[in-house]
Formats: structure tokens, C-alpha cells, sequence
């Protein structure tokens, strides 16, 4: 705990400087940006007061055409009736700064008589009650189950821990009751221990231990249900397409243990059923929406602004009532202390003389509005505030100091990543720490799509192909084989490969990633590029230390990393990772299968991975009750399922792989046209009965439904094909008329390429017996094709499928 005491040590220390802290019972809006860095002088400022008009959604009604002015808007109430509370709505419209502490909305409605403002309120109710909008279907995957109504089943304990560990916290006010893992302290958190109010305040420091204040939650009890927090969660973006809040990448389990906890004291009053609302109210709601100007922010019912008021450019900051303060009849009311309504009138004062924002400014202030500095330093602005340190661990706090658990600095992002490679990142496909507990987020698309360009243009310095950098790399990739083992694979994998032990970013793809100009400015002096980082330099002094590699050539040793990097798979490993493979726990059944009970990301906590003398291999998922997915090559490396606790999930170590379709593999359906069933831990018609093992070392699973016992076995052919044969025992006519039906293959697309074999979008190709084909229906059900068999009612049946891929 002595973590969780320095840190409170800093904060006492901060009061002592005197800041000011923010409660989060104010009720002026709270911006993250401002209240962060325009309140402490850290912005010029215009900037402050910039960034208030944008998030304030100022120009939504004064239209301006200044791009940074651009307004955040609210979020879409397309979905209003049946994913927020009618209750909490009504209380908002009455008082939106009380109802939610920090709000950006403004008070519409507090020029009105009381009893009007009553009538508008039940009518603006009534209206936003009828806009229903459906909840979106999540399909299933082996690393994503889908419990059926899942949104009920959050665990509130793995909730909390979620909510403190994936990087929630870094935005919102962590659980005072919720103790984080012991980490250690950096030494720069030491040192400020150590320092005394004075020293902090002198030496300029008083920003590294300035708490952070929280973007308050408000009643989230009041205001949704637990489906509707659930799905809000799993794609804020549907709602709030203006990014501020992101989307941190759950599955619906996730989604549903955060809402778990965040509603946890939720009661049975605060989800009180609504009832009908008559016509004319919705159609009188519907009109004071658009009166009241509530579409200038918000999208509803397709319906558009048709007033605005006076053009941003022509406000008269010094008037003597406005929006700001004393707001008239028919004006919004927001509720800015003096900081704020000063910040917006110098902003407006200065409009006419500001020139065009600089491409730096414009990408400033971008990642002021998407509030990145939250989790993320730049040119000496923002990160972690230290307060919100704890919670930021390494998986099984593994101990790679504050750059393995803390964000990484956007300083130079632009000159270090390419911007492919910044795209994937920011499309949320580009994760490279798996040690990180914390997640990268994804944003709407069209919020981030030109910040890869942006960065470069700001801090690319002249980039050079890798040709130009690094001229005959490529003829001196054997080389730098031999100069990865000076150091390098001692802290990072190569292509999935690595020494015990180690942990860091896998250097496979790195050329993939960083610009080559990058790269070699990194060698050489590392902490130039990353101060405090623990990555050692191999040329001190622009030295080699190795001269018996090319006449200890830097330039060629550094070209020669490069080009082995570069080459991939057409250069062998290291040769210390091979002789550490030849000492590992990599399965190879040569001779015989193997079956490995272990934990995989596409088969679950209950997969049963098999490995075929053939180089063909699967996954049987025995909690779902389903094969999940194949691959040919090399099997499996057991030592994180044998020795180590908190291992990652295992990987396949070859390649090809390929999913099964999500669901079981057989079911009894009342009709053709019954939706296949999705898997739900609480009522799973599959009972997974173990499985036996022949005299070729081959398993079959065994599993039941209701009365009917069936045989699962899959073995390898020449063609490297699986051979898969059901053997169904009990199979009769049921009371309820259902009919047991075996699903062949099942995808978004299906493609048939004869009578008896089909194809699915992924290249899985499935093919049965031509007295099983005649029986074949091809359905289109839920966005999904299916192709499905009746099986017959015998006592004994056996089908046989082959896959192909």
C-alpha cells in the first residue's frame, strides 16, 4: 500500500501549493481540457476559450465557419424511449446542471412560468419517450460469448476491477473502497515525495502533482437500465458520435460487468416501467424540439435545424446579457463561473483578428477536444495525473517500470510511427503491449481518420525511405541476426519467438511501424527520443561494442538490424531463441496426437486443443460445447498452460488458421425458420460429457442433448483436411414435434461450389455425403446464412463432413 500512500502524500502536498480542486457538486460544465490546463495558465488564452465554444456546442445555434469552433453537439436521441430513464429525462430538462453535475447542456427552459415549463417538460418527455430505437445484435465468437440476455448477468466484483484497470479511471473518478496492485514507485514520483511544497511550486513542478479532476458520471442508477448502460458501453459511438467518450474495445461480458457495478446501487424504484404516451403530446413534444432549438444539438426523428441565432462573429462579448450570465426568455442558460465566461469573451474579442491555426495548433487543440492527454503526454503536456497512477498495472505486475504500464508519449509520434501503422492504432487493430493492462481506445472514425496525416505534418521531419536510411540492407540481414543477440532479445520477442521470460513488444513487425530515420536516431541515443526510458543504448558514444561485426561499423550494424527486421520469415531466428525453443515446452506430435486441455482466445477458458501427426490442428471449446477453429503447422508451446499462472491465452504456433462458426454443432428446432440457438452459460441445451481416447491417440467428445448422446471425432487426411463423423444414439420423434437439426456451415456469405460442398466468406469449406446433401437447407436468418441438415430419427446415425481451407 505504500503506493496508494505517496500518491496521497503528492495530494496533500497539492492543497498545501493551493490549487484549487474541483468538486464534483459544482454545477458549472465541466470541460476536461480547461478545467485541466486553462484554469492553471497552461493554455494561451483564446485557447481556453476556444475549446469551451467547441464543447459547448456554441455554434450549433451562432454559426460560424471556423473549423476548431466546430460544435461537439449532444448525443443522438434517436434511441431516447427505450435506453434512457423517463423519470431521470423529465428531472433533466427541469434541471440539467443539477441533475448531472458538469454537464454541457444548458437550461432551455428556465425563462418559462412554472406551470408552462411544466407542460414543456411532460411534452419534450413524451416526444423523446417515443423515439425507439432497437438494440443491435452481438454475435458470438469463441473469444466473445454471448450469454443469452447477457446484459442481466454482470458480475459487479469483476466490474470494479475492469473498471479500475482497462483505463476507465483515467477520465472518471476511481472507487475509494478499490485497492490497486502494488507496483513500483518511478523514481520522478519518489523525488516529488521527497520535495517540499516550496520546491515543487519553485521548481515548476506543480503540474505533475496537480490531481485530475474526474468527467463526473451523474445518477447513472436514475438514468439507465442495465441493458442500456450495457449496450452504451459496447459502442458509445452510436450515441455520442463526437468521441468524447470512446469505445474501449469489451465484449459483452465486460460491457455487462461495468454496467454491474456502475449500477450497483441501483434500486427497484429508479426502473419503474413508463407507460404509453398519447399522440398529440409526442406531436407537441416533437414541435417544441424544434422551437426550443434541442435539434441544433441533437439528432431525433430525422428532423433539422431551421433557427439560429446570431452569427458567432457578431456577439457582443461585453453585452450585458447573454447565454453566459443573466440569460434572458428563449435564451439557454449555462451555468460558467467567472473563469469560463471570461475565457469565451476573449475568445470572441479576439475573433476577428486571429489568423488561420497553424497545422500544430489545429492538432493541438484536436487532441485538447478528444481529451488524449488524459492518458497521454505530449510536448511536456498532460499524461496520467498522479492520482490516477495506481491503477495503471502491467498483467501480473510485471515489473517493466512506468513506460510497460503507462500510456506512451505522443511527443514525436509523428516522425516515430507510420501512419498506417498510426491508423491501426487508432482503428484499434494496433495493439502491440499485451503487458498493458490498460486499452487503447477507439474513437469514431471520422473524428480521427486525418490525425495520422496531422502528426506527420507536425513532427515528421524530413522522411527518407528505408533505401535512403539504410542503403544494401537487405544484404546484410544475416548480420543483424547475429547483432539482435547483443541485447535485444533479451527484453522483446521476434515474430511470436522469444526467450523466457521476456515480455516487451514484439520487434517482428517493427518495420512495419516505425520510420526508419526513427529507428536509428533511437539506437543511438534512446533517451533523447524517450526520456527515462529503460531501453539501454548499444553505442554509447557512438561507439559499437561489438567490433568484431563489421569492423564495428554503427551505420552497418544499425543497417543490418534493419534488413534482418525487414526480411521477416526469410531470415532464420536468433540463434539463442532456437537453442531456448529446443529446451521449451512446444508440443509436436510427430508421432501420435496430443490433446492439451488449456486457455485460447478463440476456444475459451475450456479448450481442448488437439495436435495431428499431419500438421493439422484443432480446438474443441467443451464450455460451449463446439469446435472452434483449426490451423495447420506447428501444434502449441504448453509452458504457460503448465507453469505459468497468469500466461496469455496460447496461441496457435502455426499458421492458417481458421474459425468455426459460433454455436453448437447440432440442435433441435421447431421449424426450419427457428433462429439457431446462441450459447448461454445458464441454459446450455449441450452437455459436454468429456471425451475417450482410441488406440491411435485420436479423442472423440462426447455430449448430450436432452435424450440424445452424441460422438464427435475429427482426424486428419493425407490433404491435410479434417474428417469429422457425428455419431447421433437416441435420436427419435419428440412429443414437441421438434427435429434435430446438424449445422454444416454457417457465415455472413455462403457460396456453394457443387452439390455437396460449401463455402463460407472466411474460405471454410464444407463438404458432406450426397444422401445428407439431398436433405440441405440453405436459410438466411439474423444477417447470417446457415446451412443445415435434418438428421434423421434413428436410434444410430453417423454423418460425415470434411473441411477444407
Amino acid at each position: 500500500m505504500r503506493q496508494r500512500w505517496i500518491f496521497t502524500f503528492l495530494g496533500l502536498i497539492f492543497l498545501i501549493v493551493g490549487q484549487p480542486v474541483q468538486s464534483e457538486t459544482e454545477t458549472v460544465p465541466f470541460v476536461a481540457g480547461f478545467d485541466r490546463f486553462a484554469r492553471h495558465d497552461e493554455l494561451e488564452p483564446h485557447v481556453g476559450g476556444q475549446l469551451l465554444i467547441s464543447e459547448l456546442s456554441c455554434v450549433a445555434c451562432h454559426p460560424s465557419q471556423r473549423s476548431e469552433l466546430q460544435p461537439k453537439r449532444g448525443p443522438r436521441l434517436t434511441g431516447a424511449g427505450n435506453h434512457l430513464q423517463q423519470k431521470w429525462i423529465r428531472e433533466f430538462l427541469a434541471a440539467p446542471q443539477i441533475t448531472k453535475a458538469g454537464t454541457t447542456m444548458p437550461d432551455v427552459l428556465h425563462g418559462l412560468p412554472p406551470e408552462k415549463k411544466q407542460q414543456t417538460i411532460t411534452a419534450l418527455t413524451a416526444f423523446l419517450a417515443a423515439q425507439q430505437s432497437a438494440y443491435p445484435e452481438i454475435k458470438a465468437t469463441g473469444a466473445n460469448p454471448v450469454p443469452h440476455e447477457f446484459w442481466k448477468k454482470g458480475n459487479v466484483e469483476q466490474g470494479q476491477e475492469l473498471y479500475h484497470k482497462i483505463g476507465c479511471v483515467a477520465c472518471h473518478e476511481p472507487d475509494e473502497s478499490y485497492e490497486p496492485g502494488e507496483t513500483k514507485i518511478s523514481p520522478s514520483d519518489k523525488m516529488l515525495a521527497q520535495l517540499d511544497p516550496e520546491d515543487i511550486k519553485e521548481l515548476g513542478l506543480a503540474a505533475a502533482v496537480r490531481p485530475v479532476n474526474s468527467v463526473p458520471h451523474g445518477n447513472l442508477p436514475a438514468k439507465y437500465t442495465a441493458k442500456s448502460l450495457t449496450f452504451f458501453l459496447l459502442n458509445p459511438e452510436q450515441t455520442r458520435p463526437a468521441g468524447r467518450m470512446p469505445q474501449l474495445k469489451l465484449k459483452a461480458v465486460e460491457a455487462a460487468d461495468i454496467a454491474a457495478y456502475l449500477l450497483r446501487n441501483q434500486t427497484e424504484s429508479q426502473t419503474a416501467e413508463e407507460s404509453a404516451t398519447a399522440t398529440d403530446l409526442v406531436a407537441e413534444g416533437e414541435q417544441l424540439f424544434v422551437e426550443l432549438k434541442c435539434v441544433n444539438c441533437h439528432d431525433a426523428k430525422k428532423l433539422k435545424p431551421s433557427q439560429f441565432a446570431q452569427p458567432l462573429a457578431k456577439l457582443k462579448p461585453a453585452a450585458s446579457t447573454s447565454c453566459m450570465h443573466d440569460a434572458q426568455k428563449n435564451m439557454p442558460a449555462y451555468s460558467l463561473d467567472q473563469q469560463q465566461q471570461t475565457a469565451i469573451e476573449q475568445t470572441l474579442a479576439s475573433l476577428p483578428d486571429q489568423n488561420p491555426a497553424s497545422p500544430k495548433q489545429q492538432l493541438d487543440f484536436q487532441v485538447l477536444q478528444l481529451n488524449c492527454y488524459a492518458c497521454h503526454e505530449r510536448d511536456k503536456r498532460g499524461g496520467v495525473g498522479f492520482n490516477r497512477k495506481p491503477y495503471f498495472e502491467t498483467a501480473a505486475h510485471v515489473d517493466l517500470g512506468d513506460e510497460g504500464r503507462i500510456p506512451p508519449t505522443l511527443t514525436g509520434i509523428g516522425y516515430k510511427l507510420q501512419k498506417k501503422w498510426l491508423s491501426k492504432v487508432l482503428n484499434g487493430s494496433g495493439d502491440i503491449r499485451s503487458h498493458m493492462q490498460a486499452r487503447m481506445p477507439v474513437f469514431p472514425k471520422q473524428q480521427v481518420s486525418a490525425l495520422p496525416t496531422a502528426f506527420e505534418k507536425v513532427d515528421g521531419k524530413a522522411q527518407l525511405s528505408d533505401s535512403k536510411v539504410f542503403p544494401n540492407h537487405d544484404k546484410l540481414a544475416s548480420s543483424g541476426r547475429i547483432m539482435l543477440e547483443t541485447g535485444c532479445i533479451q527484453c522483446h520477442p521476434i515474430r511470436g519467438e522469444s526467450m523466457p521470460g521476456v515480455v516487451g513488444t514484439d520487434l517482428g513487425d517493427v518495420t512495419n511501424r516505425v520510420h526508419p530515420g526513427w529507428f536509428r536516431e533511437f539506437l543511438l541515443d534512446p533517451a533523447s527520443l524517450k526520456p527515462r526510458t529503460r531501453m539501454p543504448t548499444f553505442f554509447p558514444g557512438g561507439q559499437s561494442q561489438n567490433k568484431g561485426l563489421l569492423d564495428g561499423n554503427v551505420d552497418q550494424q544499425i543497417t543490418a538490424l534493419w534488413g534482418y527486421l525487414k526480411a521477416g520469415s526469410k531470415q532464420p531466428l536468433p540463434e539463442k531463441i532456437l537453442e531456448a525453443k529446443s529446451k521449451n515446452y512446444e508440443l509436436v506430435p510427430d508421432k501420435r496426437p496430443i490433446v492439451l486441455r488449456t486457455f485460447m482466445q478463440e476456444a475459451g477458458t475450456h479448450a481442448i486443443a488437439v495436435g495431428l501427426p499431419e500438421k493439422v490442428n484443432f480446438a474443441f471449446d467443451a464450455e460451449q460445447v463446439r469446435p472452434a477453429l483449426a490451423w495447420k503447422g506447428r501444434f502449441l508451446d504448453a509452458q504457460g498452460t503448465w507453469f505459468i499462472r497468469f500466461a496469455p491465452p496460447a496461441d496457435p504456433l502455426g499458421s492458417k488458421a481458421i474459425l468455426f462458426p459460433a454455436g453448437a454443432p447440432v440442435a433441435l428446432l421447431k421449424n426450419q425458420q427457428q433462429s439457431w440457438p446462441t450459447y448461454s452459460p445458464d441454459a446450455n441445451e449441450l452437455q459436454f460429457r468429456g471425451y475417450r481416447v482410441d488406440a491411435a491417440g485420436i479423442p472423440t467428445f462426447l455430449y448430450r442433448s436432452g435424450k440424445i448422446d452424441i460422438e464427435d471425432r475429427f482426424e486428419a487426411t493425407d490433404k491435410q483436411t479434417l474428417k469429422r463423423s457425428l455419431t447421433i444414439k437416441g435420436n427419435q420423434k419428440s412429443s414437441k414435434s421438434e427435429t434435430l437439426w446438424f449445422r454444416g456451415l454457417a457465415g455472413k456469405t455462403l457460396k456453394q461450389l457443387n452439390a455437396t460442398t460449401m463455402q463460407n466468406q472466411a474460405g471454410l469449406q464444407v463438404s458432406v455425403s450426397p444422401e445428407l446433401a439431398k436433405a440441405d437447407v440453405l436459410r438466411k436468418h439474423d444477417n447470417q446464412a446457415d446451412w443445415i441438415f435434418p438428421v434423421p430419427a434413428a436410434e444410430k446415425t453417423t454423418i460425415e463432413v470434411t473441411y477444407q481451407w
